[in-house]
């Protein structure tokens, strides 16, 4: 089974990582970085056919993006729940994404980032990028001290999802649905999964917004 993705082994992966805090995990280059969603079939398939969001996508509503797999992963239950079937990997332009998260705005309220509650309670309001840090999950689901990162997108964040901040959307379900048979079957020694590394954002900016750990 071929994918467009650097694949790694999980056990070899989870020693490297930062047991807690709050981090962005991603596969990245110095031209993409590589986030997920899973949608129907009907979403799902049109984006990877037309490489780009449409039909039955709707761009009136908020979109999440997660580049941690393994969240994705907890979020969709591995593939199986519904209207979650079809896991894409979307490779986003880097820069696209350092703008998201220039634009970002907390989901819950931190007194070192905004003035009072009021001031967050506004700039919330207004953005068009939410943030929210969660507890990140092992592959069976349990949940980890260390924090993943998702973003939700809306108004003009999200109309690069028409083609212009993306490189390229693929249909890893297939790989989904092999893992997901490596876990149900507690064979770790096989399981693979993206390789994901740190990710530091270029603009001081975003790692304020973000509020990533050093």
């Amino acid at each position: 089974m071929t994918i467009n993705l650097k694949l790694a082994s999980y056990l070899e992966q989870v020693e490297k990582w930062p047991k807690e805090g709050q981090y962005i995990l991603a596969q990245y280059t110095e031209e993409y970085i590589v986030v997920y969603q899973a949608y129907n079939p009907s979403i799902g398939y049109f984006a990877v056919e037309n490489q780009f969001f449409g039909g039955s996508f709707r761009y009136s509503r908020m979109s999440w993006i997660k580049p941690n797999f393994l969240w994705m992963m907890y979020r969709s239950g591995w593939g199986i729940k519904e209207n979650q079937e079809i896991t894409l990997a979307i490779k986003l332009k880097l820069d696209f994404f350092e703008q998201i998260l220039q634009n970002s705005i907390t989901s819950s309220f931190c007194s070192k980032r905004y003035q009072d509650f009021t001031a967050w309670q506004k700039a919330l309001t207004l953005s068009n990028v939410r943030l929210q840090w969660d507890p990140d999950h092992d592959p069976k689901g349990k949940k980890e001290t260390r924090r993943a990162v998702q973003l939700g997108l809306r108004n003009e964040m999200l109309e690069p999802f028409k083609g212009d901040g993306i490189i390229e959307i693929e249909d890893i379900s297939a790989f989904v649905k092999k893992q997901r048979e490596n876990i149900d079957s507690d064979n770790y020694q096989n399981l693979m999964i993206p390789q994901e590394s740190v990710f530091i954002p270029r603009s001081e900016q975003a790692i304020f917004n973000v509020g990533i750990d050093p």
